[in-house]
C-alpha cells in the first residue's frame, strides 16, 4: 500500500510559515570524527539549526545516549558490521523513523543508498542525494561492488528530486555520463592562523620540519606512493603519516613495506585531537595529498585553510581547489623531486601556502555552503527543486509517478 502524508494524517504546516524540518541521513553522523561527509553534516547541520531549522541527523556508532549535538537532534540506528553492507543497512534502519517524522526535506548522502529512494518518493518525501565522488573507481569496490555503484548512480539520477555534487568534476561526470544536472555544493575551508606549534611537542616534531600525509589507507589515496617517493628521495625531514584503514589490512601492509624500515617515515595512526591535527597541517613544510577520486576533499581544504604548501596528485578535483597555488605529481619520481625542492626552497614553499590559503578560504566558505543547502531544502519542500532530468507532467487527475 502506498504511504502518503494524508493516509498518515501528518499534513505539514507550510514551510514558509516556519523553519523547516531537515533530515540528514546516510553518514556515520555527528560528532564528526571520520570523513568528509561527517564534516559536511556537522558544519552544515549546525548552521541550519542555528538559523531556526529543526535538523535531524541519523548516526551509527558514537554514544547512543547522546540526543543532541550543536543544536542538531541525533537519532541512532545500528549497522551491519561488514564493509559491503554497513552504509545501506544503516540507512534502511533509519527509514521507518523518516517515514514517521516526515521531514520537509531529506538530504541523502552517498549514492550507495539509492535503492532506498523509492520508499521516500512513494511517501511523497522530497529528497536530494549527495552523490559523493566516483565511488566505483575505488579499488575496494572491484567486481560486484563496482557494478553496484555504477547502477546506484543511475538509480540516484532516476529517483532523486535533486542531486548534489561537491566538485565541478563530479558535476561534469553526471552531465556527460547520465545527462543529469546537479546542484554544486562544495565544502568549506576552515581558516587557521597563528596556531601554536606546542601540540607538536608530544610527537617530537618541530615547526616547518616535516612533511605530512593525512589520509584513509586506500589505494586511490596513494599513501603507498607518497611513502615510496619519500623513501626514494634525498629529503631529510621526516614524513609523518596520519591515518588508518578500517577494512584494508592488506593495503596497510603495502604501505608498511613501502616504508622499508626507513626511520624518516613516521606512521602515527589516527589523530583525534583536532587542535593537534590543525597544528600538524599548519606547521608542515609540505602537505602531500594523494586523493584522486573523491571530489572536493575536506582534508585538502583543511590543509589549505591552515596555509600548508600542498603537493597534490595531478587530478581535476585537486586542481579545481588549488589552481596555481599547488604543486602537482603523477609519479613517485615527480613527488620525490617536489619534496627535495620544498626542503631546498622553504621560503618559496611557504609563500605558495600563504597565497593558497587566502584564495581557497575565500572560495570555500562554510556559511555560503550552508546557505546553499538551505536554499535547496526550501526548493525541495516547496516542490520547486529542479530534478536531475526533466520529468513529464502527469495528466490532470492522474497520480504522480515515483520514477522518471
Amino acid at each position: 500500500m502506498q504511504v502518503t502524508r494524508s493516509s498518515l494524517n501528518l499534513e505539514r504546516v507550510p514551510v514558509e510559515e516556519q523553519g523547516m524540518h531537515i533530515a540528514m541521513v546516510g553518514t556515520r553522523g555527528v560528532p564528526a570524527r571520520y570523513g568528509g561527509f561527517e564534516t559536511a553534516v556537522e558544519e552544515v547541520g549546525r548552521r541550519l539549526a542555528a538559523s531556526g531549522h529543526r535538523v535531524t541527523v541519523y548516526c551509527r556508532g558514537g554514544d547512543p545516549a547522546q540526543r543532541t549535538h550543536l543544536g542538531m537532534e541525533l537519532v541512532h540506528r545500528p549497522a551491519a558490521q561488514r564493509k559491503t553492507l554497513e552504509t545501506l543497512s544503516h540507512t534502511a534502519r533509519c527509514l521507518p523513523h523518516l517515514l514517521q517524522t516526515r521531514p520537509d526535506a531529506t538530504l541523502m548522502f552517498n549514492a550507495a543508498n539509492a535503492p532506498l529512494l523509492p520508499a521516500l518518493r512513494s511517501a511523497r518525501l522530497p529528497v536530494a542525494t549527495h552523490v559523493d565522488g566516483l565511488e566505483w573507481q575505488r579499488a575496494k569496490w572491484a567486481g560486484a561492488g563496482r557494478r553496484y555503484y555504477q547502477q546506484a548512480e543511475r538509480l540516484a539520477v532516476r529517483w532523486s528530486d535533486a542531486l548534489i555534487a561537491d566538485a565541478e568534476g563530479i558535476a561534469a561526470h553526471y552531465r556527460e555520463t547520465h545527462r543529469a544536472e546537479t546542484v554544486l555544493l562544495t565544502y568549506g575551508a576552515p581558516l587557521r592562523t597563528s596556531l601554536s606549534p606546542a601540540p607538536l611537542d608530544p610527537l617530537g616534531l618541530v615547526k616547518d620540519g616535516y612533511h605530512l600525509v593525512v589520509a584513509r589507507f586506500e589505494p586511490e589515496n596513494h599513501v603507498r606512493e607518497a611513502v615510496a617517493a619519500h623513501v626514494a628521495s634525498r629529503a631529510t625531514m621526516p614524513l609523518v603519516v596520519v591515518g588508518a584503514a578500517p577494512y584494508a589490512d592488506d593495503y596497510t601492509r603495502e604501505v608498511e613495506r613501502a616504508a622499508a624500515g626507513d626511520p624518516r617515515v613516521r606512521m602515527i595512526g589516527s589523530v583525534w585531537d583536532q587542535d593537534q591535527l590543525d597544528a600538524l597541517y599548519a606547521h608542515a613544510r609540505t602537505y602531500v595529498h594523494g586523493h584522486s577520486v573523491g571530489g572536493t576533499n575536506p582534508s585538502l581544504l583543511r590543509a589549505a585553510g591552515a596555509g600548508a604548501p600542498v603537493l597534490a596528485r595531478d587530478v581535476v578535483f585537486n586542481r579545481e581547489v588549488l589552481g596555481a597555488h599547488g604543486r602537482y605529481w603523477a609519479t613517485d619520481a615527480e613527488l620525490a623531486a617536489l619534496l627535495e625542492e620544498a626542503e631546498a626552497h622553504g621560503d618559496a614553499a611557504r609563500s605558495r601556502g600563504e597565497a593558497g590559503q587566502a584564495e581557497v578560504v575565500d572560495r570555500y566558505d562554510w556559511d555560503d555552503v550552508a546557505q546553499g543547502y538551505a536554499d535547496l531544502c526550501r526548493a525541495l519542500a516547496d516542490g520547486t527543486a529542479v530534478p536531475p532530468r526533466p520529468r513529464r507532467r502527469p495528466r490532470r487527475g492522474a497520480p504522480a509517478r515515483s520514477g522518471t
